[in-house]
C-alpha cells in the first residue's frame, strides 16, 4: 500500500481549539502529513505557540483569536480562510467548553451557552465549510465528540451530554446530505483525554482516577496525541467510503458492559 493515501501535500485545513489538547495534537499530524492550516482558539497565546511550531515544520499556519460560540465570527474565519488560501479541504471541530452542574440546578442560561459553544458554533463552521466544499466537489470535517453523546455520565454532565448527543446528530444528518457532492462528515468519540480540566478535576476528586480507570480495559487514560493518526485517516484520500461514522476513541471503554472487568488491572497513566 502506498504511503500516498496519506499525503495531505496541497490541503489546507481548518482546526479550533488549536492553543492545546486534542486540537494542537490534530494541527500538528495534519502539518507533519503536508497540510497548511488556520488555526482557531480564544487563547491566543496557545494558539500562536502551535503554529509556530507547524511553521518550524516547513508549513503555513496562521493563528486567529476567535469565539466559535459566536456565529459572526465563525464568519470572519472563513472570510480570513478565502483571504489567506482560497479553498479547505479538512475542518476539524475541537473548540468548546461545557458548564458542569446537577440537572435540577443548573440554569437555562448555562444549558443555552454550552448548546452555543458546542452545537450553534460547530454547526455554523460546518455548514460554512460545506459551502466551500460543496462547491469544490470534496473535503472532510471531523467533529470532535465524546463517549456522552451515546452513554450517560452522570456527575453534572446534562447540559454537555445533550450537546454532544446533537453532535452525533449533526454528524449523522451532515454526512448523509452532502455525501453525494463528495463531503465526507464524521465524528470521533474520545473517553478520558488527559487535559488541565480533568487533571484539575482527578486532583479535586482523587476517587476518579481509579473510577474512570476501571472503565478502560487498556489501563491507562487518553493522551491528545492519541487523536494523530484517526485525524490523518479521516483527512486524506486514505478515508474516502468513510462517512458518517462515529468513531470511539476510548481504550475500550465503550465496548465494555458496565457490570465487565479487565483480565488484568492496570494503572498506566
Amino acid at each position: 500500500m502506498s504511503t500516498d493515501l496519506f499525503d495531505l501535500s496541497g490541503k489546507v485545513a481548518v482546526v479550533s481549539g488549536a492553543a492545546q489538547g486534542m486540537g494542537r495534537a490534530m494541527a500538528l499530524a495534519l502539518a507533519e502529513a503536508g497540510a497548511d492550516l488556520l488555526l482557531v482558539d480564544l487563547n491566543e497565546a496557545g494558539c500562536a505557540r502551535t503554529a509556530e511550531a507547524i511553521t518550524r515544520l516547513g508549513r503555513r499556519a496562521i493563528a486567529l483569536r476567535h469565539d466559535v460560540a459566536e456565529p459572526a465570527q465563525v464568519r470572519e474565519i472563513f472570510r480570513r480562510l478565502d483571504h489567506e488560501f482560497g479553498h479547505i479541504d479538512f475542518l476539524g471541530n475541537v473548540a468548546g467548553e461545557s458548564i458542569m452542574a446537577a440537572p435540577e440546578e443548573i440554569s437555562l442560561e448555562a444549558v443555552e451557552q454550552v448548546w452555543r459553544n458546542l452545537v450553534l458554533g460547530r454547526f455554523c463552521a460546518c455548514q460554512e465549510a460545506g459551502r466551500r466544499m460543496l462547491a469544490a466537489g470534496k473535503g472532510s470535517i471531523v467533529n470532535i465528540g465524546s463517549l456522552a453523546s451515546v452513554t450517560a455520565l452522570g456527575r453534572g454532565h446534562i447540559a454537555y451530554s445533550m450537546a454532544m448527543g446533537a453532535v452525533v446528530q449533526m454528524t449523522r444528518e451532515l454526512s448523509t446530505e452532502w455525501a453525494a457532492g463528495g463531503v465526507r462528515v464524521n465524528a470521533i468519540l474520545p473517553a478520558q483525554v488527559l487535559n488541565p480540566g480533568l487533571e484539575k478535576r482527578i486532583a479535586e476528586k482523587p476517587g476518579l482516577r481509579a473510577q474512570f480507570l476501571s472503565g478502560i480495559p487498556v489501563g491507562r487514560f487518553g493522551h491528545p496525541d492519541d487523536i494523530k493518526g484517526l485525524s490523518v485517516l479521516l483527512a486524506s484520500d486514505a478515508s474516502q467510503w468513510i462517512t458518517g461514522a462515529l468513531i470511539p476513541m476510548d481504550g475500550g471503554n465503550l465496548a465494555m458492559n458496565a457490570g465487565g472487568s479487565v483480565r488484568h488491572e492496570a494503572t498506566r497513566v
